[in-house]
């Protein structure tokens, strides 16, 4: 039996990348796993590789996480097709390409704190009675080293995310005497943002992979989904409020990171 037997999960972005590579890993410890995505298509074939692979209940539900009536379907879907939820992993994000700062746009601003904050938020809020049912309620919300480390030309997206850690924190320091642990990673992962940027700034790709201590870029699947798969269940249950570097070792000296921009 894996650790997660019995428990039922929430993936957000879970089509592709770190968000199919973290329903693998929760799915690989015996979790149920509702895909939310607003990629049809890779909705629906996460869900399809997870009951084939790993033999769970998982269900595909579109979901557009910068409305709040959909986040809170997806929560209320899970709960009636698992009977429960004690996981939420908030990870959808939709890139805005790279500007800087003072060309930034407001628009551009609002909709990164909506896709990272906000859409949390709803599903955090929505999820609290039965992340806290039966004493093994598990958030973990994904941030980033681009604002950590205050990256160039990603200004709505960096300050998104720092603020996606604020609220993680303040939930877990609220929600502890429920026992309900939220916790944030900072992955550094070839994740469908990641390919898109390699593919453009392929020499910088190659410094970055290069510089990293390990000397590569983090597989979503086998070196991010793990974390969260701990984070998830009972050896994590008194870690709450953390942010953990999956990295790599990438956060120690810090990341080369300057892609091309007008």
């Amino acid at each position: 039996m894996g650790k997660l037997e019995g428990r039922a999960a929430i993936v957000t972005g879970a089509g592709m990348g770190v968000g199919r590579g973290i329903a693998g890993a929760l799915a690989r410890e015996g979790a149920d796993v509702l895909v939310a995505e607003i990629d049809e298509t890779a909705g629906a074939d996460t869900a399809r590789w997870l009951r084939e692979t790993w033999g769970v209940r998982a269900r595909f539900v579109p979901t557009d996480v910068t409305r709040q009536s959909q986040v809170e379907a997806m929560v209320d879907t899970a709960v009636a097709e698992y009977g429960r939820l004690d996981i939420l992993v908030n990870n959808a994000w939709r890139g805005q390409g790279y500007a800087r700062l003072e060309k930034t746009s407001p628009e551009n601003m609002s909709a990164g704190f909506e896709m990272a904050v906000l859409a949390a938020f709803w599903a955090m809020q929505r999820a609290y009675p039965a992340l806290v049912a039966h004493g093994t309620g598990r958030v973990v919300n994904l941030a980033s080293l681009n604002g950590v480390n205050a990256h160039m030309y990603s200004v709505s997206y960096n300050a998104a995310k720092e603020a996606l850690r604020a609220l993680t924190r303040t939930a877990a320091r609220e929600w502890a005497p429920k026992q309900v642990c939220c916790n944030v990673i900072c992955p550094g992962a070839q994740s469908a943002a990641y390919q898109r940027v390699a593919e453009a700034n392929p020499q910088m790709a190659a410094t970055m992979a290069a510089a990293n201590p390990m000397g590569r870029i983090g597989d979503p699947l086998e070196d991010i989904g793990p974390v969260v798969a701990f984070l998830a269940g009972d050896d994590a249950r008194y870690v709450t409020g953390n942010t953990l570097f999956v990295d790599g070792g990438a956060h120690i000296n810090g990341v080369q990171w300057a892609p091309e921009v007008d």
